[in-house]
């Protein structure tokens, strides 16, 4: 009986030492290492969309809490809307022009 369970298991070993390096083998072909590669860049997309959902999600809720317009609205000024393009200063127009060193205008 002994014999017979090592043989089983021996089988078992062959059969699944076999599979494997089908396995591996079948990876590393060209199909498969393509198949790898695009499986990566989904799972970076996916990372990446999450990542986003995310931030969007704690931005909007940080926004609620702090009680500022929700995220694409423009702010009010004093004004009206703010009409500045985004990355843009204000400029006073009292500052001295550029150049002009002896203090008159």
């Amino acid at each position: 009986m002994s014999r017979s369970i090592w043989f089983v298991a021996g089988a078992g070993a062959g059969v699944y030492a076999v599979s494997r390096a089908r396995r591996v083998a079948e990876a590393l072909t060209s199909e498969g290492l393509r198949d790898r590669l695009g499986a990566l860049v989904v799972g970076a997309r996916l990372f990446r969309d999450e990542v986003r959902a995310g931030q969007h999600e704690s931005e909007t809720q940080l926004r609620e809490r702090l009680g500022l317009v929700p995220h694409g609205l423009p702010e009010l000024t004093a004004g009206g809307f703010e009409a500045q393009a985004p990355g843009r200063l204000h400029t006073s127009t009292t500052e001295e022009p550029e150049g002009n060193t002896d203090g008159h205008r």
